[in-house]
C-alpha cells in the first residue's frame, strides 16, 4: 500500500488521478523553513519515517517569480496565505515581468535506506485571477503556451500538464519497474 502524507485535499485529489489506490496519511510534520526545496523533502522524509513505515511520499511545490529573483520558491504557500492570490500576480504586473517556474518534488521512501526523489517543472505566468480560487496559485498561474489557468482546468487537463503531474509520471514509471 503506497500512503501519500498531506493534509491538502486538493494535492491528495491530484495524486488519486495517478494511484487511485493511494491512502492519505495526515500527520503534521514540521517544515523547515529553506530555500532549497529538496532539503525541505528531505528533512520531512526523515521526520516521517519516525513517525510511519514506508512506502510513502511527500511532496512540495515551489513559486518562482522572475520579477522577485526567484522568490517565493518553496515559500510560495507562505506568500499565497499571507498576501492572496491577486495581490502576487498584482506584483508581477507591478514589476513589469510576469514571467514564474513552479517545480513539485515529491520524495519517495520504501524505508530509511531507500529514497528517490522525482521533480517536474513548468513555465508560465502570473494573471489576474481566473477559475477556481480555492487551491493555492491555480488561479494565477497560467502555463506557457496555454490560454487557460490551472485554476481553469480540469483536474485531468491539469495533470497532463502540471509540474506535479510531471512529477508523479516519474514516480508512476519508476515504481512500474
Amino acid at each position: 500500500m503506497l500512503y501519500f502524507i498531506t493534509g491538502n485535499k486538493f494535492k491528495f485529489r491530484e495524486v488519486q488521478q495517478f494511484f487511485p489506490d493511494i491512502e492519505q496519511l495526515k500527520i503534521d510534520l514540521p517544515e523547515i523553513q529553506e530555500i532549497d526545496a529538496k532539503k525541505i523533502i528531505e528533512n520531512k522524509l526523515q521526520t516521517a519515517l519516525q513517525h510511519h513505515d514506508g512506502p510513502f511520499i511527500i511532496e512540495d511545490t515551489s513559486l518562482y517569480l522572475s520579477c522577485l529573483n526567484g522568490l517565493p520558491g518553496p515559500l510560495g504557500k507562505w506568500f499565497e496565505q499571507v498576501l492572496g492570490d491577486q495581490k502576487l500576480s498584482e506584483i508581477c504586473v507591478q514589476l513589469g515581468d510576469t514571467k514564474a517556474r513552479c517545480t513539485t518534488i515529491i520524495g519517495y521512501a520504501q524505508n530509511a535506506a531507500d529514497v528517490h526523489f522525482f521533480d517536474g517543472t513548468i513555465e508560465g505566468d502570473l494573471v489576474r485571477p481566473r477559475g477556481d480560487r480555492s487551491f493555492g496559485f491555480n488561479s494565477i498561474f497560467q502555463p506557457k503556451g496555454m490560454n487557460k489557468t490551472f485554476g481553469e482546468m480540469t483536474i485531468e487537463e491539469k495533470n497532463r500538464i502540471s509540474m506535479r503531474g510531471i512529477a508523479l509520471q516519474k514516480l508512476k514509471t519508476y515504481l512500474q519497474q
